[in-house]
């Protein structure tokens, strides 16, 4: 059984991380309309990414014998002022899901709630690869400066992005 403290952070992960897939869907969007369609399917996927992360916290949720309680999702944001703004908005929200994460597994060792710190492990991991992923997005684009040669270059990189089903999800799935 999962302890109740953990239970709670759990089901608010599960919020955040589709808030993350509305996020990424409005982020998707946005480059839609500026006909950057490259960074659009990017973002796009990412959004699929974080519906898995919260359908695999759902799953363990009630597979650890928990109840799995859902909120509301506020609104994410649907305009920004530039490339760059969305590309740092991305960095900030992936180093606060990061904290996220890392709080559940601190709260977890401190409840002694050994199974779900083990569980979150493939969390802590995740957030590496989507804090390295993200940053060099940023990168690449804050590299190229304004030579339109290298943003479609870099868009059509983008657009070659896949959506691969985390492993976890697809040993959950009834």
């Amino acid at each position: 059984m999962i302890k109740e403290k953990v239970e709670l952070l759990l089901n608010q992960q599960v919020t955040h991380e589709l808030y993350s897939a509305q996020l990424y869907l409005s982020m998707s969007s946005w480059f839609s309309e500026k006909s950057l369609d490259g960074f659009a399917k990017w973002y796009y996927v990412q959004a699929y990414e974080e519906k898995a992360h919260a359908m695999i916290i759902y799953n363990y949720i009630i597979q650890a014998g928990g109840r799995a309680l859902l909120e509301p999702i506020k609104a994410p944001p649907h305009e920004w002022d530039s490339v760059m703004d969305v590309l740092e908005e991305t960095v900030k929200h992936e180093e606060f899901v990061t904290s996220l994460i890392y709080n559940i597994v601190d709260v977890a060792r401190q409840e002694k709630d050994y199974k779900v710190d083990q569980f979150f492990q493939w969390f802590v991991n995740e957030q590496v690869e989507e804090e390295d992923n993200v940053n060099k997005n940023k990168g690449r684009y804050e590299t190229m400066g304004k030579d339109g040669k290298a943003l479609y270059l870099l868009d059509q990189e983008l657009g070659a992005r896949v959506y691969v089903a985390p492993p976890l999800l697809t040993t959950m799935e009834a």
